[in-house]
């Protein structure tokens, strides 16, 4: 058994005084007020790992060229089999540089240049290969607004030069794959055998059963009402990812009722394009003040990956916690992204993934001095 002793040690859920953080292996066996085991350090202050719950890290990579950047395949307006994972590319530097500020753990997505743009996957920063970094995926990336219709009209394959557009290109390709399942409901025998889905009808199909959740790029408060009543009409599993826009609380209220989860954010970067007119740090009054389950993003590199847990600064600011700031980027992303069973605390059972760092992370001037992956130390400075 392992011991790291901590003056504060931030679980997640709580806050633990002169306590020793215990693991064996690349597990959490628990936290003590006495040492056990072999004593790996003295901190002041221990983390749970931070979890980017919507990022293009190693997608879009550091240190080349816009036009290599993968975050969008450009070849179809609706394409449910693009894989992130499958353009990621672990010699990005942005991931060594995440890890050096706690942040192990990433939800890579396509971009939100299609109204269907593919698979997601929850990797480790800090794998050597793709395949290594896997962990599980956490649903289809679609989205609303400005992005995939005015913006993306030369791109290749049916392109809608409207909102209306491009929502009626969805509503198709979900109502085609609802008739057909109804259809195999229908039929019996040799007839059901008969009716097939595509490669890529399975994966709508397993949107329209809920066993994929449709992760929305939407920033403003109309698209997300549009979202709604698509959720309506094809009683879809969906999250908000951004809601940036949103400058008014009654339409959190609606997603809180609805229990409608919101990856919110980034934080830290230019408002630049129209639909981002009202983006503002005050709108997180909103979001907090309605209580809907909500984490935080990066948007690599919209904003870095390693500047994740400067942005709780702006929720501390507006009522959260330092310890609420902590869940925000751990439990409260790992609930999201269905991660909670190995991820976002530091209870028993769960990896031994964690930052120590040299005193108070909500002092600018204090860094991590070592960060432990799954019980190893990958970093210390």
């Amino acid at each position: 058994m392992n011991s790291i002793f901590a003056k504060t040690i931030y679980t997640g859920k709580s806050i633990k005084k002169n306590s020793y953080l215990l693991f064996t292996g690349n597990k959490i066996v628990g936290i003590s007020g006495e040492k056990k085991g072999k004593l790996l350090g003295k901190f002041p202050v221990i983390t749970p790992a931070f979890i980017d719950a919507h990022s293009h890290i190693g997608m879009m990579r550091a240190g080349e060229p816009s036009d290599e950047g993968e975050i969008n395949e450009q070849m179809d307006s609706i394409q449910a089999l693009p894989d992130a994972l499958d353009s990621v590319q672990m010699d990005d530097s942005s991931f060594q540089n995440a890890v050096e500020a706690g942040v192990l753990y990433s939800c890579v997505l396509p971009g939100s240049g299609n109204i269907i743009g593919g698979l997601s996957a929850v990797i480790r920063n800090y794998a050597k290969t793709s395949t290594q970094a896997l962990i599980k995926r956490a649903g289809v990336k679609a989205a609303f607004g400005y992005n995939p219709s005015v913006s993306t009209t030369s791109w290749k394959g049916q392109r809608p030069t409207t909102r209306m557009g491009a929502a009626s290109l969805l509503r198709s390709k979900l109502d085609s794959v609802a008739q057909k399942i109804k259809k195999q409901k229908k039929a019996k025998g040799k007839k059901k055998e008969e009716i097939e889905f595509s490669i890529e009808e399975k994966v709508i199909r397993d949107i329209l059963r809920k066993k994929h959740i449709l992760r929305v790029h939407v920033h403003k408060i109309d698209d997300i009402a549009l979202l709604l009543r698509i959720v309506d009409e094809y009683k879809i599993k969906v999250s908000v990812e951004h809601a940036s826009d949103v400058h008014e609380p009654e339409i959190f209220r609606e997603l809180k009722k609805r229990k409608i989860p919101v990856v919110y954010g980034p934080y830290g970067s230019i408002a630049y394009k129209v639909e981002l007119k009202h983006e503002s740090y005050r709108n997180i009054k909103h979001i907090i003040d309605e209580k809907v389950q909500f984490g935080l993003m990066t948007d690599h590199p919209v904003t870095l990956t390693e500047q994740l847990f400067l942005q709780t600064k702006w929720f501390v600011r507006y009522g959260l916690s330092k310890q609420e700031a902590v869940e925000l980027v751990s439990r409260k992303n790992a609930e999201i992204l269905g991660l909670d069973n190995i991820l976002g605390s530091l209870v028993k059972g769960k990896w031994a993934s964690f930052t120590c760092w040299n005193g108070d992370p909500f002092d600018f001037t204090q860094y991590p001095v070592a960060v432990y992956g799954e019980g190893k130390l990958l970093y210390s400075d």
